[in-house]
């Protein structure tokens, strides 16, 4: 099965601060505003997920959440979450740190658009 959603190191440890600090987690870039392309961690629970709301995968114990209008221009590519020094101006929770979650690129190989894992929309999340 090929992840369409992977992760750095150097953004593991930035998680595993924030996790220290704030328990459970997850991530949504929704392609709005406040640095909407840029992915936003949050307090799991924190953003009410819908079917608008397509599941990327789970990065480091997080589930990773994209807007399906977002979904639709990013879906042929495999995205890396990393972080870089600067603040974002949106409300993910490494902000504070001086840091920011950026993702990175690249267009699926063929091979691999083939063993995409199904779509599952954040209404399947809910508790």
């Amino acid at each position: 099965m090929t992840n369409r959603v992977d992760i750095t190191s150097e953004a593991v440890e930035v998680i595993d601060k924030l996790r220290e600090r704030h328990g459970e987690l997850m991530f949504h870039q929704s392609g709005g505003c406040c640095d909407g392309s840029s992915p936003m961690c949050l307090e799991k629970g924190d953003l009410l997920l819908n079917e608008t709301d397509i599941w990327l995968g789970n990065i480091h114990g997080c589930e990773f959440f994209m807007n399906q209008d977002q979904f639709e221009y990013w879906k042929h590519t495999h995205l890396t979450v990393d972080v870089t020094k600067g603040r974002g101006s949106s409300f993910s929770l490494e902000i504070p740190l001086g840091l920011r979650f950026v993702v990175k690129s690249r267009m699926f190989k063929s091979e691999e658009l083939e063993n995409l894992p199904s779509i599952k929309r954040g209404e399947q999340f809910l508790d």
